[in-house]
């Protein structure tokens, strides 16, 4: 059995949709679990205490749940064509994982979910994906081999899957079967890395 955690920060619902949905992609898969959490707000003034249980919604990350995954995928809504100061935030916190080398080998993929086509989908992919590297994961992308990737007229990357979230527009079609599609592919290189292990 493996098991991927499902990290994210949603402000509006849109981004938690794409890990639902990244969640049942993983657990289509036999032998993998999906675990999700999210992370609390952070105040732009001096460092927010959150009560440890959200009221609403997955529980709060800690480092023992990136410590014990098996393979991770992280989402943020785009910030200025960068990840959510939140989830910024955790990773910030996460040095004694890095020095430890405990996520070093384990697959990962990124998702985000933005307001605007053009605002900065790609660039957020990316953002999440360097401090995954210094961690010593193996990322993840989509392949073309992807049919939505090709089809589709919002969200969509090699880099993950993104969301097109503006005026209240339901998740597409293909950005519906890319979520399915990156959680079914974490699963499947867990399970074959923790094979060969």
């Amino acid at each position: 059995m493996v098991k991927i955690l499902i990290l994210y920060y949603s402000r509006d619902g849109s981004t938690v949709e794409m890990a639902n949905l990244i969640a049942r992609g993983v657990e289509s898969v036999k032998g993998a679990e999906a675990v999700l959490r999210t992370v609390p707000d952070v105040s732009t003034v001096c460092e927010k205490t959150a009560s440890s249980i959200p009221a609403a919604g997955a529980i709060y990350a800690t480092l023992d749940d990136l410590k014990t995954c098996d393979g991770l995928a992280l989402g943020s809504p785009t910030r200025f064509g960068n990840m959510a100061a939140p989830l910024k935030h955790f990773l910030d916190n996460s040095t004694q994982l890095w020095f430890s080398g405990a996520l070093s080998g384990k697959p990962a993929g990124v998702f985000t979910s933005t307001g605007s086509l053009h605002g900065g989908q790609e660039t957020t992919l990316l953002s999440m994906m360097l401090p995954l590297m210094h961690h010593g994961m193996l990322i993840l992308g989509l392949p073309y081999s992807e049919n939505a990737l090709r089809e589709t007229t919002s969200g969509g990357t090699p880099y993950g899957p993104s969301r097109l979230a503006s005026d209240d527009a339901p998740i597409s079609e293909q950005e519906k079967a890319l979520c399915l599609a990156l959680g079914a592919r974490l699963a499947k290189t867990a399970l074959m890395l923790k094979t060969d292990a």
